[in-house]
């Protein structure tokens, strides 16, 4: 698998990069936004709100637009559109995001863990979905602003007369070129930001063992969806300035998304690839993440545990967004013990979190103990009670109130 990984991070990158860089100096598409005011103003608007409600769900979003786009569209061009508005795409995709909604309101009434393959699953397909849709979907939906950019450049690149080299205006050189190729990448970095702040939902159900809080979650994203949809029918504008408000939040949350977004990617690596089968703990180094009592550290920041016989001390060292320069911090315990999960482990200081133990570990905990000298040993976790629940997910402190 590790042979794989390089490949598979090279074609990921050539896909959300190169892909749309491409897309943005070739001729205009025939895909446009759908607003029917064309005006400046009209079509910045419907080009931030698709991309918003496309980031927000981009199975459902894709699917929701393409559905519209081919309602729209007259039979003769409806043989021209993208791929995204054919219904052998969007009645898929359609019924999926059916099918995921049916699971979570379903998972309120089952038994916790009946749901959790179902919620990687999903999990994966968000992903999926999200990478296809910022190398894809997003560049066609930003030709509208290329075609908006090439019309208001054509009147500025002829005003001035050809009068000789000395006396060209620096006005009239025709910078649309550059200006159609950075709207792609805009868009994309607009879509990645909505994106991580909406699949940190979906990592939070992975991680909340009690399905209706499960179903609050999805119901509020899907809530916020079609408001913007509701609105941006009603009013475009009024839809574009709720969609701003959803890209400023996302972006002060940025961090907290990415780091959600590398643990329920390390999870469902895990769970998929079956990873407990072939780990090994190390005697001098893990990689896990943080809780939410270790101190100066972000919650579920990804690094590694270090065991340093020789000063009798632990230390967590991480890299800030996994590239900058690395930090480290020094884990003093008191009470430490392991605690055994229902779906995953983590090491614990007596009532406090430090440490989440990813699905790899599950059946090695005794091995983290003997590693890392946890007086404690293992024991079992319990379920947190709903309240406790959503407060450790979003990074509270209720870790007292435990049932069996």
């Amino acid at each position: 698998m590790k042979r794989l990984a390089p490949f598979a991070l090279f074609a990921a990158l050539f896909c959300l990069f190169v892909g749309p860089l491409l897309g943005a100096v070739l001729p205009a598409a025939t895909t446009t936004t759908s607003s029917s005011d064309k005006s400046p103003a009209g079509t910045l608007s419907s080009t931030i709100t698709t991309i918003t409600g496309i980031a927000i769900s981009p199975l459902l979003g894709t699917g929701a637009y393409g559905a519209y786009k081919y309602m729209r569209a007259s039979d003769e061009d409806r043989a021209k559109l993208a791929w995204f508005a054919q219904p052998a795409f969007f009645i898929p995709a359609l019924l999926i995001a059916l099918a995921c909604a049916f699971k979570d309101t379903l998972g309120a009434v089952l038994p916790a863990g009946w749901k959790k393959p179902l919620d990687i699953l999903e999990t994966v397909e968000n992903k999926a979905s999200g990478l296809v849709a910022a190398g894809a979907v997003v560049p066609l939906t930003v030709d509208s602003l290329r075609g908006l950019i090439a019309e208001y450049a054509a009147p500025a690149a002829s005003a001035t007369e050809p009068t000789g080299l000395a006396m060209v205006n620096l006005a009239a050189i025709d910078f649309s070129w550059l200006l159609n190729i950075l709207t792609v990448p805009l868009g994309i970095a607009v879509f990645a930001v909505v994106w991580m702040a909406s699949h940190a939902i979906n990592v939070l159900i992975l991680l909340s063992p009690w399905g209706a809080i499960d179903a609050a979650l999805k119901s509020a994203r899907t809530a916020l969806l079609g408001l913007i949809t509701v609105t941006s029918t009603l009013d475009p504008k009024i839809a574009a300035i709720m969609s701003v408000a959803v890209i400023v939040i996302s972006y002060f949350v940025a961090g907290w998304s990415f780091r959600l977004m590398i643990f329920g990617t390390a999870f469902t690596w895990d769970y998929f690839t079956f990873r407990k089968y072939r780990f090994k703990v190390s005697a001098s180094a893990n990689n896990v993440f943080s809780g939410a009592h270790l101190e100066k550290v972000p919650l579920r920041t990804f690094g590694r545990l270090l065991n340093e016989p020789e000063t009798g001390c632990l230390r967590f060292a991480f890299k800030p967004w996994l590239v900058l320069p690395e930090r480290s911090v020094e884990v003093k315990l008191k009470e430490p013990f392991v605690g055994k999960g229902l779906f995953f482990s983590s090491v614990r200081d007596g009532e406090y979190t430090l440490f989440l133990l990813p699905p790899r570990y599950r059946g090695h905990e005794e091995e983290v103990v003997k590693t890392y000298n946890l007086s404690g040993g293992v024991k079992d976790a319990g379920l947190l009670k709903a309240w406790s629940s959503m407060r450790e997910l979003f990074g509270g402190s209720a870790t007292k109130t435990q049932v069996s």
